[in-house]
């Protein structure tokens, strides 16, 4: 049986640090991949992995569609694309429609994501991801929903390629999750996962104002790199 304490990590930091150990780094840098946070909460991490593989990291942005009776029970996912995923078992078993999901949808995208995309990046819809390599980020993977997600906006978006990295996954979705992409990168693959935060000793954390300084301070997030930086990162 492995301890619960060689599954956890100390903060957002050292997971990053672990997650890089196990990624394969000249392979990795041989495509120049476009890295893609999956969360707002994912910042710290990717900002770390993009300074020590010196690659271009982006955003994309998905909120949660809640039950109609249960605003605690997530029933499905829109994302900045507004591609919609849905937990079918939550909506069969509570008879919930798809003209609600998908007004919920278009309420969420209109209210929470678009304020995202302009506090965030200026405004701007994500880069071009065409016939481009990706890898998705994320600080955890419990359920799954916002890796498919994101990655059915990727996909939808026509990457040449898409991996995944994440310090923790749940052991079925990464099952689920080889189907569609590339390559997954962990270090905890968990087969009775808790959730996320259960794994994080001390936190950091992130608020919209710590968000912001990171993504200002970056030479790697790509929205608001300058012309010299973007050649940079591309020839690296």
């Amino acid at each position: 049986m492995i301890k619960k304490d060689k599954l956890m990590f100390k903060d957002q930091i050292e997971a990053a640090q672990k997650l890089f150990e196990e990624m394969p780094v000249k392979e990795i840098l041989d495509k120049k991949p476009l890295l893609v946070a999956a969360s707002l909460e994912s910042v710290i991490l990717v900002d770390y992995l993009a300074r020590k593989l010196r690659l271009s990291y982006e955003l994309l942005f998905a909120e949660e569609i809640t039950a109609p009776n249960n605003k605690d029970c997530t029933i499905a996912m829109v994302s900045e694309t507004e591609d919609i995923v849905i937990i079918d078992e939550l909506v069969d078993s509570f008879n919930i429609s798809l003209d609600y999901i998908y007004g919920e949808g278009n309420r969420k995208y209109e209210e929470k994501i678009l304020k995202n995309i302009y506090k965030y990046r200026k405004g701007n819809k994500i880069g071009n991801l065409s016939d481009r390599d990706i890898i998705l980020i994320d600080e955890g993977c419990e359920t799954g929903l916002t890796s498919f997600t994101c990655l059915k906006s990727i996909i939808g978006l026509k990457a040449k390629s898409v991996s995944y990295a994440t310090p923790l996954i749940a052991n079925n979705v990464a099952d689920n999750l080889n189907s569609i992409t590339d390559q997954i990168y962990t270090v905890n693959n968990i087969l009775n996962f808790v959730e996320v935060d259960f794994y994080y000793k001390e936190k950091i954390e992130v608020d919209s104002q710590k968000i912001v300084s990171i993504l200002e301070e970056s030479p790697y997030y790509l929205p608001l790199q300058k012309e010299g930086e973007k050649q940079a990162c591309n020839i690296r």
